[in-house]
């Protein structure tokens, strides 16, 4: 079952959290997040599932930015929510999907217990501008039947900012076994 707007806003400050929190934009079944002005976009050519992959930061100009295709861009929501027992999915809006932009490329479903940003995996089908401050995609929230293990995990669990991939520490790999230079500082 997802949780009716009435029921998301009905629920805020106990098992949904969103931050800041805009009454204008919550909807029927949802609530509109929006992306800030920063965005990661790797510098390797070819990315590697075992090691970390340098990056660089892009900030979003009041103008816009342009993205290029068959590149992948990860940006993040404005808002910092923290769900517990439920499920929330994050998915782009149909209006950006119509004009080719893909907001949130593969892992929409986050876990019960999840507090942080939410990264967008975005990938443009042709070139577009975006700007800081859309309305760009939607967090619905799905219950739970069952007993409910949140989520503990140390890897993309109470993030700061963008989470570029952290897949290679599943190999046993960390930051420190290789020298890179990643050019993101704390927020």
């Amino acid at each position: 079952m997802i949780l009716s707007g009435t029921e998301i806003k009905k629920r805020l400050g106990s098992d949904i959290r969103i931050d800041p929190f805009q009454e204008s934009q919550l909807n029927t079944n949802g609530y509109d997040l929006t992306l800030h002005n920063e965005l990661l976009v790797y510098e390797e050519v070819v990315l590697d599932l075992k090691e970390p992959n340098r990056y660089r930061r892009i900030e979003i100009p009041p103008s816009g930015l342009v993205l290029s295709p068959n590149q992948i861009y990860l940006g993040r929501t404005v808002e910092h929510t923290e769900t517990h027992g439920l499920v929330p999915m994050v998915k782009g809006r149909s209006s950006f999907g119509r004009l080719g932009l893909f907001v949130h490329a593969t892992s929409g479903f986050g876990d019960a217990g999840f507090r942080g940003y939410w990264t967008l995996e975005m990938f443009a089908v042709q070139p577009i501008r975006i700007y800081s401050g859309l309305q760009i995609c939607q967090i619905i929230y799905h219950t739970l039947h069952g007993e409910v293990n949140e989520y503990k995990s140390d890897k993309y669990q109470n993030n700061r900012g963008i989470q570029p991939s952290l897949l290679y520490r599943e190999f046993g790999r960390t930051e420190d076994d290789q020298q890179l230079k990643f050019e993101f500082p704390p927020p």
